[in-house]
């Protein structure tokens, strides 16, 4: 019953031969990545994207497939619209491919806090033009009336989305191909090249390319690699666990959470099943070093975090796992090319009883595969994008929180507008690294 469900040709897809030179080099295979580079190509710019395992191998193919606008930080909604338009063209452009369905999202709630917490988001929703509204206890009944539970409200927009991201990702790394990028798989980045304090290249396992350009868009990977370059960031990582269920009738099409499960309708029939509010976080270097600033999330959600006191080898904040190295040495990218942690098995039986619960008719709910990602985190819950302080033309683009699959083609553009200097078209003051060192007082975003 365990296993990912994408299963990886052995054979790299995108294994040509690493170019000489680029404009700018993308770190990291993930949507994130991906779209940035081709945003980049679009602009006329050699992009080379290096993806030291597979493309979307790790939490890019690992989430929920939810593309969402509610329940968003407030910096993050107008990219997301934006995101969502993106999503739109895409699929037009690309096809079924994608899996992209118009489905709505619908969050779900039984306690007085999380109608409060609705209620407080709605504010943002209609400075944004967004058509999202609250349901009553009635008004869910009758979406859900096949649930055997009966819930107080709902939060729900219409416009949101899903889609198959192990499908999604890779189709859009061969389109990111298609109008000009470079991928190179099993070729990862070691250390960036710079002279006179700005990037002059990137030295790879297969041999150095030069650009005067990088971003650093690696998930979980991206604090281990950017503290080797002195750039010290926040971000931890913590497992979260999903699975995905045999075909199953179809009691609810939408994608939608509550306090303790999150299901969505796959396109195979089945559900894919989540805790609604539950992950693992292994203790290591990293989460010593970065504590204080988690302080005020760990307060505000003191129970939905286990505590491993270990990483398994390998893992980026595992207590082996090198800190330093050169261009010449085999890095932890190059040992471990794929980041597959094992699911929290006590946590997917969990999850197969609680939607059966709440949806009798569909029987046993058999589990056929289930799966875990590392999600790269920061202290706010909202991501970093910003250059670096120290190294010019380096940008980074990571911790997005488990939420960087549905805003992702709006954040590659984004990134790619800090790598040529256009004028980015959103405040994303938001999202400077400066916060956590300028003094400012961190604002939790919404655990929506």
């Amino acid at each position: 019953m365990t296993g990912f469900p994408f299963q990886l040709d052995p054979q790299p897809e995108h294994a040509g031969p690493l170019p000489q030179s680029a404009d700018c080099v993308v770190i990291g295979g993930g949507i994130i990545g991906v779209m940035t580079a081709w945003a980049l190509a679009k602009k006329g710019l050699r992009a080379v994207v290096l993806e030291k395992g597979r493309v979307a191998a790790e939490q890019s193919s690992r989430n929920w497939g939810w593309i969402r606008q509610q329940g968003r930080d407030p910096a993050e909604i107008p990219i997301m619209i934006e995101a969502n338009a993106m999503w739109r063209q895409l699929s037009a452009e690309i096809g079924p491919e994608l899996g992209l369905m118009q489905t709505g999202v619908l969050y779900l709630t039984d306690r007085p806090k999380g109608l409060a917490a609705y209620e407080d988001w709605m504010v943002h929703a209609r400075a944004h033009g967004l058509d999202t509204r609250i349901l009553t206890s009635a008004e869910v009944s009758e979406m859900a009336p096949s649930a055997s539970k009966s819930w107080a409200a709902g939060l729900w927009t219409a416009s949101d989305m899903r889609a198959e991201p192990w499908q999604a990702v890779p189709a859009l790394a061969r389109a990111a191909v298609a109008a000009g990028v470079t991928i190179v798989e099993h070729c990862a980045a070691r250390v960036i090249d710079t002279a006179a304090g700005r990037v002059s290249g990137v030295i790879t396992e297969k041999g150095r390319i030069a650009a005067p350009s990088v971003v650093v868009a690696g998930g979980a990977w991206s604090s281990l690699f950017l503290r080797r370059h002195g750039v010290n960031i926040p971000q931890l990582s913590v497992r979260a666990t999903a699975a995905a269920t045999a075909p199953l009738p179809d009691v609810f099409g939408s994608p939608a959470v509550d306090e303790t499960v999150a299901w969505r309708r796959r396109q195979d029939g089945g559900y894919t099943l989540a805790p609604g509010a539950f992950h693992d976080m292994f203790v290591g270097p990293d989460a010593f070093r970065a504590f204080r600033a988690f302080i005020p999330q760990l307060s505000a959600d003191p129970f939905g975090t286990r505590y491993r006191m270990a990483a398994p080898k390998g893992y980026p904040d595992a207590w082996g796992t090198a800190r330093r190295w050169s261009g010449e040495d085999v890095t932890p990218f190059e040992k471990m090319r794929i980041l597959n942690p094992e699911p929290n098995a006590a946590q997917v039986a969990k999850i197969a009883r609680d939607f059966a619960a709440r949806f009798p008719s569909v029987g046993e709910v058999r589990i056929k595969a289930a799966w875990a990602g590392m999600i790269d985190t920061m202290p706010d819950i909202v991501p970093v994008l910003d250059r670096a302080p120290t190294i010019d033309g380096l940008v980074i683009a990571t911790g997005m929180c488990g939420h960087g699959f549905g805003i992702g083609p709006a954040f590659g553009r984004l990134a790619a507008a800090l790598v040529t200097g256009d004028a980015p078209g959103h405040d994303i003051s938001r999202f400077r690294l400066s916060r956590f060192t300028d003094g400012s007082k961190l604002v939790l975003g919404p655990s929506l």
